[in-house]
């Protein structure tokens, strides 16, 4: 299994085939929250223009990676990611990331141009407030009862999971992680913007990400835009009817000279 393979799923094509012979016109690459994993997308492809190539990250110590070591700094896991995406293919990229996986894809981004030469087409960012905002704290070196409490208060997917023993020793370990890798992580000092197009999603009852939302702009150098949706931090998991269609129209819109 190649770098590739190992950090990226791969999803099906839309219902609506492309026709016989044609190739995708873009890439899209899903980054997932803390503890999260590629299932959290796998309603995407029914919304998704079929001339899009989808696949989400599996971070290490989850899903298929379950027995590969965690990462908890957010440079190493972005220079490992970016190092994956570099050998792909030639599609125009495009990262989406949501909650951590927005600040680890805005890192991938950096990585992707400065170490491998591969700027990405465009960032999209969801529920995440902007790198320089992000905020100190150390609930990862607390007990497991204060990593719970913090995702039951947020509404992940995975929370009906953790009232479940087995599942939460399962679960835990790699939630951990990324509490100290998000928690632990600053933004590189004096990083230019990307040349790329950056569009930032948020819920319209996600406070944090409400209140900064507008200064993720700072961070592209190309057409800049902020969405809103009905819901909280989570609410792409209601919203992805009209969230994944918008995306689509971003992706394939023709880029101004």
């Amino acid at each position: 299994m190649n770098a590739a393979q190992e950090w990226l799923h791969p999803f099906a094509t839309a219902t609506t085939a492309r026709p016989p012979g044609a190739t995708p016109r873009a890439r899209l690459v899903c980054l997932p929250h803390a503890g999260g994993s590629p299932s959290f997308f796998r309603d995407w492809p029914r919304h998704l223009d079929p001339d899009i190539e989808l696949s989400a990250v599996c971070y290490p110590g989850r899903q298929t990676r379950f027995a590969d070591p965690v990462i908890t700094d957010m440079r190493d896991m972005a220079h490992r990611l970016a190092a994956a995406l570099a050998t792909g293919s030639d599609l125009p990229l495009w990262l989406f990331g949501h909650s951590m996986g927005a600040l680890l894809a805005y890192e991938t981004a950096l990585a992707l141009r400065e170490e491998f030469g591969r700027p990405v087409a465009g960032l999209l960012v969801s529920g995440a407030v902007p790198p320089h905002r992000n905020e100190s704290r150390d609930i990862h070196t607390r007990g497991d009862e204060a990593i719970v409490a913090d995702i039951l208060d947020m509404g992940a997917a995975e929370s009906e999971l953790l009232a479940d023993p087995e599942f939460r020793a399962f679960l835990l370990p790699a939630f951990r992680a990324d509490y100290e890798l998000i928690e632990t992580y600053r933004p590189t000092p004096g990083a230019a913007p990307l040349d790329a197009p950056l569009t930032a999603c948020f819920g319209t009852q996600d406070e944090d990400a409400r209140r900064w939302v507008d200064e993720w702009r700072a961070y592209g150098s190309g057409p800049t835009a902020v969405v809103s949706y009905p819901g909280d931090h989570f609410y792409l998991q209601d919203a992805a009817p009209d969230l994944v269609p918008d995306l689509s129209r971003r992706i394939l819109a023709p880029r101004p000279a």
